[in-house]
C-alpha cells in the first residue's frame, strides 16, 4: 500500500493543510431528484446507481415509501441532469428465495455492464443480516434475479467492468463488530462462487475522516495509471453522528488488491444544507459515476439520505488527487 506524505504548496505540511482548490464541483441548481419528483408519496430518495444506457442517463433509485417499503425506480435522462422518474418501480423477483433474504429492504443499487448485460449489485437486509444481492437485466424492464454472492454480513458490492485476469472482480466491506468495516475484493469465474479475497484498504486510526468504515462507492473506471475508484468513508463526531465523505483512489490494474496511489483528504464532504440535514445528517454518498467522452465525471451522490445530487470533475483532477491531494 502506497502511503503518500501531505504536501501545501511543494513543502511538508501537516494533516490539516491541503491546497484550496475544489476539483469537484455541486451541480448549481442543486439536487435533481427529491421525495415530490416520485410517483407515490415517499420520505425521501436514497442513493441509487446510474448508468450508461441506449445513450442516455439511467438512475435505479432507490425509494423508501412512507410505510418504509422499498423500491427500485428507474429515471432517464437525457443531459444527466434532468431525470424523468418512471410511473411504478421495477418488478423484484418473487421466488421465495429472494423474498426471505429481502425482507426488510433493499438498498445502495451499483450497475455494471459487461458485454450488454447489466449487472445490479445492491444490500438486502433480512433478519438473516446483510448480505450482496445482484439482478441481471438487458432491457431495463425484465429483471432476473442472480442470487446472492456473499454471506453476511456483508455490503457495499461493487463489480468491476471487466474481467482481471480471466475472473470477476468486486469490492465490498465486511462488518466487522460495532459497525466498522474495510474494503476488500473477491475474485469469480463465474458471478456465483467468490474466494482468493483479500483486503485492498483498511480503515484510519482514530481522529482519521474515515477511522470508522469505508466502502467502495462508483463502479472503477479504467485509467492509464489504475482503477479509479470513488468511495465513502465514515467518521463519528460527539460519540454518535456519523458523518459520511467522498474519497478517490487508484487500484493496480493488473492487482487491484493492491492501491497505487490515494487522496489523503476527501474529494467532497457534506457542506450545504440538503447534504446536512435530512433524514441521516451529514451524508454524501456516490452508488455511481459516469465518465464523459471530454473527460468529465459525473459524481451521482445522495444528499442525507433524502436526495439525489450530482456534481462534476475532471478525471485527471481526480487521478491527480490520488498523488497530491
Amino acid at each position: 500500500m502506497n502511503i503518500l506524505k501531505h504536501r501545501f504548496n511543494g513543502k511538508r505540511a501537516g494533516a490539516m493543510l491541503y491546497p484550496k482548490k475544489e476539483i469537484v464541483k455541486r451541480y448549481a441548481k442543486y439536487p435533481i431528484l427529491t421525495a415530490d419528483d416520485m410517483p407515490f408519496t415517499c420520505s425521501g430518495i436514497y442513493n441509487s446507481g446510474v448508468v450508461r444506457f441506449k445513450g442516455k442517463y439511467l438512475m435505479l433509485c432507490r425509494v423508501e415509501s412512507i410505510d418504509i417499503s422499498n423500491y427500485f425506480i428507474p429515471a432517464i435522462s437525457e443531459d444527466g441532469y434532468h431525470f424523468k422518474v418512471s410511473k411504478k418501480p421495477i418488478s423484484l423477483p418473487r421466488d421465495e428465495e429472494f423474498k426471505k433474504y429481502t425482507e426488510e429492504m433493499i438498498y445502495d443499487p451499483r450497475i455494471t455492464e459487461i458485454d450488454g448485460v447489466y449487472y445490479i449489485c445492491f444490500a438486502a437486509h433480512s433478519s438473516y443480516g446483510v448480505r450482496i444481492g445482484m439482478l441481471k437485466t438487458k432491457d431495463f424492464e425484465k429483471f432476473n434475479s442472480w442470487g446472492f454472492i456473499s454471506e453476511p454480513d456483508n455490503r457495499n458490492g461493487v463489480l468491476f467492468p471487466e474481467k482481471i485476469n480471466g475472473l470477476y472482480a468486486r469490492l465490498d466491506r465486511p462488518i466487522l463488530p460495532d459497525d466498522h468495516g474495510d474494503i476488500w475484493i473477491s475474485y469469480s469465474p463465474d458471478l456465483v462462487f467468490w474466494g482468493k479475497s483479500r483486503c485492498v484498504f483498511k480503515r484510519g486510526m482514530h481522529g482519521h475522516w474515515y477511522w470508522k468504515k469505508i466502502g467502495a462507492g462508483a463502479v472503477p473506471f479504467k485509467t492509464k495509471k489504475g482503477w479509479l475508484e470513488i468511495w465513502h468513508g465514515v467518521h463519528v463526531m460527539a460519540g454518535y453522528q456519523y458523518v459520511y465523505h467522498l474519497g478517490a483512489m487508484l487500484l493496480d490494474l493488473r492487482d487491484p488488491a493492491e492501491i497505487v496511489a490515494r487522496a489523503q483528504a476527501p474529494i467532497l464532504s457534506p457542506r450545504e444544507q440538503y447534504e446536512r440535514v435530512g433524514l441521516t445528517s451529514n451524508v454524501v454518498f456516490t452508488s455511481g459515476a459516469i465518465f464523459e467522452e471530454d473527460g468529465e465525471v459525473k459524481i451521482y451522490y445522495g444528499g442525507a439520505d433524502t436526495v439525489q445530487c450530482v456534481a462534476t470533475a475532471r478525471l485527471d483532477d481526480l487521478v491527480q488527487a490520488c498523488f497530491d491531494r
